[in-house]
């Protein structure tokens, strides 16, 4: 928790209880599901929680947004984002159902109530429309661009257009020249936001609409 009040200040109580409570939510799942390595879990609020949460420094997301979270895993970086923007509509989805029970669980424990999750891939999901899509490691950038371009609505309210806010990490150069020829996309260092180690080479990608 001290890693993202350190980042983070002006949180609300609410705010506090949530982000505290994911510590004992997500070693007692992961003890019986798989979602994060063993070794990892103490890193959870540096790793995964902080880690989501670059978006944020990217994209300040307005009240009354959609923003759709694909292949959310265990719950990032939709879980983070939905407790740091309570006037925002996160939708989580996943192809894995046991994943999607924990997240499930987890919005219920927090009385997230701006937080939906569903079991279905993203080729299959119809008749939603958002203003950005998020992804933290399940596809390359022009795979991820292209199950995301349709869910973008046509209307943009935030400085930015709508479009696609991919964590990334290592050599992200070779993904965005492999975009169709025309795209907009920026890249991000986290490093600039976060001063620890772990954030080096790690990136949030902005693909517009």
């Amino acid at each position: 928790m001290e890693i993202i009040a350190k980042y983070f200040s002006g949180l609300s109580e609410k705010q506090l209880r949530q982000l505290d409570a994911l510590g004992p939510l997500y070693t007692d799942w992961n003890a019986k599901v798989n979602l994060i390595s063993r070794k990892d879990i103490g890193n959870l609020y540096l790793h995964h929680v902080l880690h989501s949460l670059a978006i944020a420094r990217v994209m300040d997301f307005k009240p009354g947004a959609a923003i759709l979270d694909i292949g959310t895993g265990g719950g990032f970086p939709g879980i983070p984002l939905a407790i740091l923007f309570p006037e925002t509509r996160f939708h989580l989805i996943d192809g894995t159902l046991k994943k999607i029970r924990v997240v499930l669980d987890v919005i219920k424990e927090l009385e997230l109530e701006n937080a939906t999750a569903q079991q279905v891939r993203a080729e299959e999901l119809k008749g939603q429309k958002f203003d950005f899509v998020v992804s933290r490691a399940v596809a390359e950038l022009p795979k991820l661009f292209e199950w995301s371009r349709r869910f973008f609505k046509s209307d943009h309210k935030h400085f930015m257009p709508n479009g696609l806010l991919a964590l990334k990490g290592g050599n992200v150069t070779k993904e965005i020249k492999a975009l169709p020829k025309g795209e907009y996309a920026e890249t991000h260092p986290i490093s600039d936001f976060f001063e620890e180690p772990f954030f080096e080479e790690k990136y949030v990608i902005y693909v517009q609409a």
